[in-house]
C-alpha cells in the first residue's frame, strides 16, 4: 500500500485544506495550523523543506495583518483581498499535491518533491517557496483580486503603492527570518558581512515583486483570451520551476 502523501498527518492536512480562508485572520490561522502539522512530519536530516517556507510565509502574513489593524495601507480592502487570493493559490497547490494531481504547478512540485528527500537546507527551501509563490502565484492572484474589485493594475495607483508597501514589510522582517535559517558558524560569517546580506536579499525581493506586477499587467491585457492566458501561465510556471530546481540543487546550498 502506498504511503499517504503527508504520512502520519495526512488526514489532518486534508481536513485543513478542505476549508477555504475568507479573510486575512483566517489565512494566518490556516498557516499556523499547517505549520504545526508540517513540523510533525517524519524528519529528514535537517528540517522539513515546506515548513521552512511556511514559517516565513506565516511571519510575513502576520505582519500584513498587523498593518491592516494599524491602518498602514491606503486601500486596505485591496490588500486584504489580495492576501486571501494569494494564499488561496498556495493552498490550491497543496490540495493538488495531496491528490497526486497532474495539475500541481511545476513551480511548487520541485519543493513538494523534497518532502521525502534528498534533504534540502532550510534557507534554499524557503527561497524556493518564495520563488514559486511570487514568480508564479502572485501575478495571477493580482489579476483575480483586481477583477473582483473592478479595478486594474495601474502604476502609481493607491493599490500599487500598497503593493509596494509589502516590500517594506519584507525588508523589516528579512534579517530575523534569514538568520533563523543559519547554523552557528554561518551566523558568525553573517556578523562579519554586516548588513550586506540583508540589503541584497531585500533588493532581490523588491525586484522579484516588481517583475510579478509587470507580469500581472501582461496577464491583465490577455485575461479574456484563454489561449494567451494559458501561454502566460505555462511560461511563468516553467520559469519558476527552473529557478526552484536551481535553488534546491547543490549550487543553491551556497545560499545557506
Amino acid at each position: 500500500m502506498t504511503e499517504p502523501v503527508w504520512g502520519p498527518v495526512h488526514q489532518d492536512i486534508v481536513g485543513l485544506l478542505a476549508d477555504h480562508p475568507a479573510d486575512v485572520p483566517a489565512v494566518v490561522d490556516h498557516l499556523t495550523k499547517l505549520q504545526d502539522l508540517l513540523v510533525r512530519l517524519p524528519p529528514l536530516e535537517a528540517s522539513c523543506p515546506l515548513a521552512d517556507f511556511n514559517k516565513l510565509y506565516l511571519v510575513i502574513t502576520s505582519t500584513v495583518l498587523d498593518g491592516l489593524y494599524e491602518d498602514r495601507f491606503v486601500d486596505p480592502a485591496f490588500l486584504a483581498r489580495l492576501d486571501v487570493d494569494f494564499a488561496a493559490r498556495y493552498f490550491e497547490a497543496l490540495r493538488f499535491w495531496t491528490d497526486s494531481s497532474p495539475s500541481t504547478p511545476r513551480a511548487w512540485s520541485c519543493l513538494f518533491k523534497r518532502m521525502r528527500g534528498p534533504d534540502a537546507r532550510p534557507l534554499p527551501s524557503a527561497a524556493a517557496g518564495v520563488n514559486a509563490h511570487i514568480n508564479y502565484d502572485l501575478p495571477f492572484a493580482l489579476v483575480t483580486t483586481l477583477e473582483s474589485l473592478e479595478s486594474e493594475p495601474v502604476d502609481g495607483s493607491d493599490q500599487h503603492r500598497d503593493y509596494l508597501e509589502i516590500n517594506k514589510i519584507f525588508a523589516e522582517r528579512i534579517p530575523e527570518l534569514r538568520r533563523g535559517y543559519l547554523d552557528h558558524w554561518q551566523l558568525m560569517i553573517d556578523m562579519v558581512n554586516g548588513d550586506i546580506d540583508d540589503w541584497y536579499q531585500g533588493e532581490l525581493v523588491e525586484y522579484t515583486r516588481n517583475v510579478a506586477w509587470r507580469n500581472a499587467q501582461k496577464i491583465w491585457r490577455c485575461r479574456h483570451d484563454p489561449d494567451a492566458r494559458e501561454c502566460e501561465r505555462t511560461r511563468l510556471d516553467d520559469n519558476a520551476a527552473l529557478l526552484g530546481r536551481l535553488l534546491l540543487s547543490p549550487l543553491g546550498a551556497f545560499l545557506q
